[in-house]
């Protein structure tokens, strides 16, 4: 067992949601279960935790703020080196930039070096939780799998489907790729912190048949993710029509063909509308909310008010390569934009803990790991990032004349960046 002595920032449980609590001098004690994995035995006040666990060695960080380690929802490890590609929109940025990055994942020893390099990054900023895509090509998930088993990451991914409208060199074959995702599913799917998704990229991308096998191979392992896309750009939009002129919606096209559950995630869900939102929220399935990629691209704004209405489940994303920053911190601040920009005249303001719960705590929720990941209660996997705020001169003149827990978390959102992230801990392995 191990204790660290901090300000400490976790949530209070799922009756208090969105609300954070800050042990300003706190202790955090973790320790193995069963297995072995490192998991958050007490949280707490350091003056009421310290006579039961006396015996426990303490590591120090004064000044420095212990938080859950970063969920993200959605994020593609092969647009690793499309991230700030110019383009007038989604499908002219896809077909100039995306597709061809996309094609060397063919290549084993390329899909590992990007996947050194993706899985450090995330680390980096604080992520401890990634739900990604790979590429079309088996080789990427298995080189993202195997980095991710090293580092210890909490990890979700899977071989992405596109067997229609995609160029040589990304384009699969429908039986193949659905014989290779379920060779995946058996060779990586709950082996020690790693999960499957079913990939289908977007409907565009999938033939009928393909999103046919799709659903019935989620029916066959009930336990897995699905991820894709739905209604992020007016222009893709228009495409799914096209393909499916007899559909509700571009949404309704995923319920057809069975993919639409819990565990099921679907990026943007920006053009939708009551009778869509109800469908998230009667299937189970949630969104990943993208502001800084949705921003980028021009693709629209997330409405944050109707989302909350009609309850179904959302958290925050990087969506790197559209989206412009790995950092936490940027994805939060685009998010109080987006909600304040929003659909409606008045937007929405939304607080700095909600933020915060988007990306941690209300995103293992969405992915179906509420008191696994994203939290600091006793039970979770000991995921945390030491914070410093005072690790640049502006941040460390604002956050010390912060008069609330709102104001010091507005204060890291607005000016924080990955120097604020001093360490990052998983399972008690440390990246500085």
């Amino acid at each position: 067992m191990k204790a660290w002595r901090a300000s400490i920032l976790y949530f209070a449980g799922p009756a208090q949601a969105h609300q954070a609590v800050l042990e300003s001098d706190g202790l955090l004690v973790t320790g193995p279960d069963a297995q072995g994995r490192q998991r958050v035995q007490a949280v707490g006040a350091y003056s009421q935790l310290a006579p039961r666990f006396a015996g426990v060695p303490v590591e120090q960080l004064s000044g420095r703020i212990i938080a859950p380690g970063f969920v993200d929802m959605h994020i593609h490890y092969p647009q690793l080196d499309v991230i700030g590609s110019p383009a007038d929109g989604l499908l002219p940025w896809l077909e100039s930039y995306t597709f061809p990055h996309e094609k060397r994942f063919e290549v084993p020893e390329y899909s590992a070096q990007a996947a050194t390099v993706f899985i450090a990054e995330l680390l980096r900023n604080g992520v401890t939780t990634a739900f990604s895509f790979a590429s079309s090509h088996p080789a990427s998930v298995n080189a993202l799998f195997a980095e991710a088993q090293t580092r210890s990451l909490r990890l979700i991914t899977g071989k992405v489907l596109m067997d229609q409208n995609a160029p040589d060199g990304v384009r699969d074959d429908t039986e193949q790729s659905l014989l290779d995702s379920e060779a995946l599913i058996q060779r990586w799917h709950g082996v020690d912190r790693l999960g499957y998704a079913i990939t289908p990229r977007f409907v565009p991308s999938c033939s009928a048949a393909q999103l046919r096998g799709a659903g019935e191979l989620a029916a066959r392992y009930p336990d897995v993710w699905i991820q894709s896309h739905a209604a992020e750009n007016r222009d893709e939009i228009a495409w799914v029509r096209q393909l499916y002129p007899d559909a509700r919606s571009y949404l309704s096209v995923y319920e057809r063909f069975g993919l639409l559950r819990q565990r099921a995630v679907y990026a943007h869900c920006i053009h939708i509308d009551d009778e869509d939102r109800a469908l998230l929220q009667g299937s189970g399935a949630a969104a990943a909310v993208c502001p800084t990629s949705n921003l980028f691209l021009g693709s629209g704004f997330f409405d944050y008010a109707a989302a909350e209405r009609a309850g179904f489940q959302f958290g925050l994303a990087s969506d790197v390569g559209g989206g412009t920053s790995f950092s936490p911190f940027h994805t939060m601040l685009a998010a109080y934009y987006v909600g304040r920009e929003g659909h409606s005249k008045l937007g929405v303001s939304l607080s700095p803990q909600s933020l915060w719960w988007q990306h941690t705590a209300g995103a293992a929720r969405a992915l179906g790991l509420e008191g696994v990941v994203g939290n600091l209660l006793p039970g979770c996997e000991a995921d945390f990032v030491v914070l410093n705020p005072q690790a640049t001169p502006l941040l460390a003149r604002k956050t010390a004349q912060a008069a609330s827990l709102d104001e010091l978390l507005f204060a890291m959102i607005v000016l924080g960046d990955d120097r604020l992230v001093e360490k990052t801990v998983i399972s008690q392995a440390e990246t500085s």
